[in-house]
């Protein structure tokens, strides 16, 4: 072509006239839908005249240099190009499979062919930077340029997923125009005249790959991705002449549509593919990265590249052929992620049936098309890939892949730059695995808070055995081995867990500390526990021998300088996690036990930012924040690593930071969250199965023993759960340390070992505490609780209970206004109960400021000020004294058991005559609560007495004012009920008889039937006084018990003590606040809102029943009174009965203890050592038998033993 035909034509040779009209033309076409697409139909190609002509062979279309100087070359590298040459017809790749497309003058391969184009989508206009990326013309004509290697942008392993991707925001690149005006500046001659919109694309030859399905490294070739067979207006009719060459212009880009049935592979620059969606170039390579992947690629191995199957909607748009990309090397993946950040979180999970999925999956292929790819072997270090669903990783590679499930989004498989197909990657130690978590919809996995009413606060100690060891040193990491325990630090040491004599006392050198620690498997099980590994903070490891107390062994720089932050031990091997992510699995040596002298057996790359790991059965589940992966690990590295290639993560709890599993339900895998949550997933199906709210503190700290499961919390507490029972029931609660729990571990091994089940518990307070596993004391009080039947002779006491706020009211009040039958009526129509209770709130005047202001600041009080508040309090005394003598029946006198005041406060208890000689032990006092605790205009006042051998307690309170001020209250409640207030029980054999729960009589929940009463001042929330007092008129009360600040706190809260009590349904108006002397409610200036205030709520461990729960129209006080009848079910028991029943139950529990033991020793046996069921059964009878030939007084075991 000569040079003046250069200057009036386009780069590709079209007349710069045509510009306007074609424009025009697919501006019009675009707004339209393209009708079906007809028979193709010849149409001649007016410049094939140029095949011919003895030019050198080229290698690839003009029309797709734009794109490739991006892949390979940096754009300042390339000159801008003055023409090009014009692009060979699209129906000359429509060739046999067996052809291949030269790349190469020199191949050796195949001789030269006549040029074979690429059709590739137009580019931006040819300005200054949009041309840069065209190659100079000369190549095009050297017949050198074509052997010159080819440097391709990605890795042919790395599919087209990427493409749909936000689009890059690379400020080196100027942004597509608009796809018709892009079509419009290709400057090519004007079209023929035939409707273009109803002929279909043209499909694009397959690139010939060898034998085994790879492409040879001196033969890469850029792939041409199949046109969808939907039409585009853009697309030349197959037959004709115009179509066919190079008179349309080039389709517009789109996501792939390739044909289910042609193995094409991949081209990582930008191929034909039409569709109704443009997208933007991928970003460029690096020169040097490009250079360094070429490298890679010429010296791959033959082992083909097996990569995994795209789950989730979109993975149903591409068939296998594209799915499995060439088995090139591929390149190192931190490329990928260095190039464009972590993908947003994927929205709330939805069926793919929607609208997006429709868009995605125009045309589906067969469900046959989607096998699953086999597995890919592990190299000698292992890749963690990403983007499968959990049934692929469970399914045989021959199981057909089905529809994408409703749980993953479409965002799931956009996990990089790059989305679409992902394939694994054999680099060393690469990561992968940040996909975008697996969301469960919360909605149906809330599960109730655990039950509370039966809590038993005993610390568990064990008997015989040690209270604690106190480390006298900063320890944050343990493990504990039978008789042995081992902590790290700044040093190592070691204790015996039968006297707490120190076995081992080895400090490191200057800012060394042992950061990670376990005891190293042994070939024998009775050789346990005198080999510890300890993983410093550099990155060592070291082996401990506790006989020699001395270092036997040691690994610099196993980790590198990686602080080691986990030692796992499984079965007879060990594995090492650093802070980076490396895990190191150090298998056996002959020994049977691993070796430090040796490299380990495998390293795999985890994700990084770890915060709990845990083994379970050969699989490391695997937490980071609030993501869960399941991985397993092998020594030689011959199965799929990651279990789980989407993160689990349930965004309604904290980051997970401890977990456990209970041997009665191993399918099940609870961890524990910062904010108080468990989570408990499913290790078939990995699915989230429930979350459980515990407690408001953070779960530092899960063990499960057999079907219980332990947790340590951050305010120094461990509570046992019974995870058999639906909702969960909390058994157990107690103060374990003064300082945070940092961690508890149930040691399998002291079963076997030492004859009992220890769970040892490290505090930050640097002590070490050994509880009992078994838990054989709360095992004998239930028991003993649930036939008290047999031994226990019972009576039912009728007790009734009035709660009021006078107001200040004075008795002489009542019997001058229209309320002075309100006492009258209440004593008759209580039919003569055994005990009465009078709760008073507010006797004298709380909103006289000055008078409260003195009562509070004044450190001494006038006798004067003393003698009024006592004449207050003995005026209602006197008054309740004489309504009892003038109402009740002569026959059945009451006599005051007991009065007792706080400021404002007053509680008088009166008990039939009858009754009296069997009441004993009575003690009250109180509760301040006002200003922090200091002053009494606040609290409570506690009264305790026995009643045979029945404890009971009655709380009188005030709490807390203010619509605002529901946390107070709650606060007020829980020092009320959590202090020791009252005195103890020092005689421990008869504590089970009076009190609950291994109390002791100082607390108030000790007793066995509570009572409590009150102005608990609890509101109503989130709605207007007109809308309550509305609702109070229609006796719409459940619309605002809804909304009472109490039943919500029992709800959403699991610390509200509260929850503890029960409460008849509420079937009443609320009783605060009227104006006094009138039914209205507060008309006042501050208009409050009405709710219930008063309230009584009962706890009996199935001892109390509550008849009656009302209340009185009484007009003196803005409060209304509250009464309720209950019926009391005390206990008298029978000593001798109770020998006989106590003996018969150690007999049952005894028997319970040994079959639980037995299934203990069996399962340390076979999971933790891994030893087979026949040799763990030997084992077992051998130490028996040992055991049962021994001298009691030749060791301190036996001692320990008889438990």
């Amino acid at each position: 072509m000569s040079s003046a035909a250069v200057d009036d034509e386009g780069l590709d040779g079209t007349p710069i006239k045509s510009v306007s009209s074609l424009r025009s033309r697919f501006e019009n076409m675009g707004k339209f839908e393209p009708a079906p697409a007809p028979p193709p139909v010849a149409s001649p190609a007016p410049i094939v005249q140029d095949l011919p002509q003895p030019h050198p062979p080229r290698s690839m279309s003009p029309t797709a240099k734009p794109d490739r100087p991006r892949d390979s070359k940096p754009n300042d590298l390339l000159p801008p190009p003055t023409r090009l040459r014009e692009a060979l017809p699209v129906s000359s790749l429509r060739t046999n499979n067996q052809q291949e497309l030269p790349m190469r003058s020199s191949s050796p391969r195949a001789p030269p062919r006549p040029p074979v184009v690429n059709i590739q989508p137009p580019q931006s206009p040819p300005k200054k930077s949009g041309v840069t990326g065209l190659p100079d013309p000369s190549n095009l004509l050297n017949p050198d340029a074509s052997s010159a290697p080819i440097t391709p942008l990605r890795s042919p392993n790395q599919s087209f997923p990427e493409q749909r991707k936000t689009p890059r925001a690379t400020g080196s690149k100027p942004p597509s125009p608009p796809p018709p005006r892009r079509s419009s500046e290709t400057r090519r001659p004007p079209p023929p005249p035939v409707n273009r919109a109803d002929k279909p694309a043209v499909r694009p030859k397959p690139v010939l790959s060898d034998s085994n399905g790879r492409l040879s490294a001196l033969d890469k070739v850029p792939e041409v991705a199949p046109a969808k067979p939907k039409t585009s207006p853009f697309s030349s009719p197959p037959g004709s002449a115009a179509g066919g060459e190079d008179d349309g212009p080039p389709p517009m880009p789109s996501r792939p549509r390739p044909e289910p049935t042609a193995n094409i592979t991949l081209n990582r620059s930008r191929s034909l593919h039409v569709g109704s969606s443009f997208e933007p170039p991928p970003p460029p390579l690096h020169p040097a990265s490009a250079g360094r992947r070429r490298d890679r690629e010429d010296m791959a191995t033959p082992k083909p590249m097996i990569t995994r199957q795209l789950t989730g909607p979109s993975a149903s748009t591409r068939s296998p052929s594209i799915i499995e990309p060439p088995p090139l090397t591929p390149r190192r993946p931190h490329t990928v992620m260095s190039t464009k950040p972590p993908p947003p979180r994927p929205p709330r999970p939805h069926a793919p049936s929607n609208s997006d999925a429709t868009q995605r999956i125009q045309n589906p292929p067969p469900l046959s098309q989607f096998q699953r790819p086999p597995v890919r072997g592990h190299q000698s270090h292992h890749s963690v890939v990403e983007n499968h669903t959990y049934a692929e990783a469970r399914t045989p590679t021959s199981q057909t892949h089905l529809p994408p499930p409703p749980r993953i989004t479409p965002a799931v498989a956009t996990t990089n730059s790059n989305s679409g197909t992902i394939s694994t990657s054999s680099a060393p130690l690469a990561v992968m695995a940040t996909s975008a978590p697996v969301q469960t919809e919360p909605n149906t996995i809330i599960a109730a808070y655990p039950d509370i009413y039966n809590v038993n606060r005993q610390p568990p100690f064990l008997k015989p055995g040690i209270p604690e060891i106190t480390t006298k040193y900063d320890a944050r990491v343990f493990d504990v081995c039978g008789e042995y325990v081992a902590c790290g630090g700044s040093m190592t040491r070691a204790w015996s867990m039968f006297d707490g004599s120190e076995l081992l006392m080895l400090p490191h050198a200057e800012g060394i500390r042992g950061t990670a620690l376990a005891f190293k498997p042994a070939a024998n099980p009775d050789d346990e526990g005198t080999k510890l590994w300890v993983g410093t903070n550099f990155g060592e490891i070291q082996e401990i021998d506790l006989d020699t107390k001395d270092v036997v062994c040691s690994k610099p720089g196993a980790h590198g300088r990686h602080e080691v932050i986990k030692i796992f031990r499984f079965q007879n091997q060990l594995w090492s996690l650093d802070e980076s992510g490396i895990l190191q699995v150090w298998g056996p040596d002959k020994s049977s036990v691993p070796n430090l002298s040796n490299s380990p057996s495998h390293t795999y790359r985890l994700p990084r930012g770890h915060t709990f790991s845990l083994i379970i059965g050969g699989e490391l589940w695997y937490a980071s924040g609030k993501d869960v992966y399941v991985f397993a690990p092998t020594l030689d590295g011959s199965s799929q690593c990651q279990l789980t290639p989407n993160p689990m993560c349930y965004d309604g709890a904290g980051e997970i930071v401890s977990g456990a599993t209970i041997r009665s339900d191993p399918d099940k895998v609870y961890l524990g969250h910062s904010d108080g949550k468990v989570s408990v997933y499913s290790r078939k199906d990995y699915s989230l199965l429930s979350v459980v709210s515990l407690n408001a503190f953070k779960i530092n700290t899960l063990g499960g023993v057999s079907d219980k499961l332990w947790a340590g919390f951050n305010s120094g507490k461990i509570a046992v759960y019974d995870v058999t029972t639906t909702p969960w029931t909390m058994k157990k609660e107690w103060h374990a340390h003064d300082n945070p729990v940092i961690k508890l571990i149930p040691d399998a091994a002291s079963v076997y070992r030492m004859g009992r089940f220890q769970v040892v518990s490290l505090g930050a307070d640097n002590k070490l505490r050994a509880w009992d596993g078994l838990l054989k004391e709360d095992a004998t009080e239930d028991y003993m609780r649930s036939v008290d039947t047999e031994y226990c002779d019972f009576d039912e006491l009728d007790v009734h209970v009035l709660t009021w706020n006078a107001g200040a009211s004075t008795p002489s009040q009542i019997q001058h206004s229209t309320d002075s039958a309100f006492f009258t009526n209440l004593i008759k129509d209580s039919g003569c109960p055994d005990i009465l209770v009078f709760g008073f709130q507010e006797l004298v005047d709380l909103e006289d400021k000055t008078a409260t202001a003195k009562r509070l600041f004044k450190s001494s009080k006038k006798k004067d000020d003393k003698k009024d508040m006592s004449h207050a309090y003995r005026d209602w005394r006197d008054f309740l004294q004489r309504s009892l003598d003038d109402y009740m029946p002569s026959n059945q006198p009451y006599y005051v058991l007991h009065t007792a005041t706080l400021v404002g406060l007053f509680t008088c208890i009166f008990v039939k005559a009858s009754l009296r000689d069997r009441i004993h032990d009575l003690y009250a006092t109180d509760v301040k609560r006002g200003m922090g605790g200091y002053h009494g205009n606040k609290g409570a006042i506690v009264i305790r007495f026995m009643i045979d051998d029945s404890s009971l307690c009655f709380v009188n309170c005030h709490l807390a004012a203010g619509q605002t001020q529901a946390n107070s209250r709650h606060n007020d409640v829980a020092a009320i009920l959590e202090g020791q207030i009252l005195p103890i029980e020092r005689n421990a054999t008869i504590r089970p008889d009076h009190f609950v729960g291994g109390g002791d009589g100082t607390m108030i929940m000790d007793h066995e039937l509570c009572l409590w009463n009150g102005d608990l001042n609890y509101r109503i929330d989130a709605m207007s006084r007109d809308t309550v007092v509305m609702a109070v008129k229609n006796d719409n009360l459940g619309k605002l018990l809804e909304r009472d600040q109490l039943l919500v706190a029992k709800r959403r809260n699991p610390s509200f003590k509260l929850r503890a009590f029960h409460e008849m349904p509420i079937e009443f108006a609320p009783t605060y606040k009227y104006d006094v002397g009138t039914d209205n409610y507060d008309t006042s200036e501050k208009k409050r809102s009405p709710a219930w205030c008063d309230r009584l709520l009962h706890r009996g461990h199935g001892r109390i029943q509550q008849l009656e729960y009302r209340r009185h129209e009484v007009r003196a006080s803005d409060h209304r009174p509250v009464s309720g009848r209950f019926k009391f079910y005390v206990k008298e028991i029978d000593h001798t009965r109770k020998a006989a029943t106590s003996a018969r139950c150690a007999a049952v529990l005894d028997d319970i203890r040994v079959s639980m033991e037995e299934e203990e020793k069996l399962s340390y046996l076979t999971d933790v050592c891994g030893f087979e069921l026949v040799t763990s059964q030997s084992f077992i009878q051998q130490r028996s038998a040992r055991r049962d030939h021994r001298s009691p007084s030749r060791t301190r075991e036996t001692a320990v033993s008889q438990y």
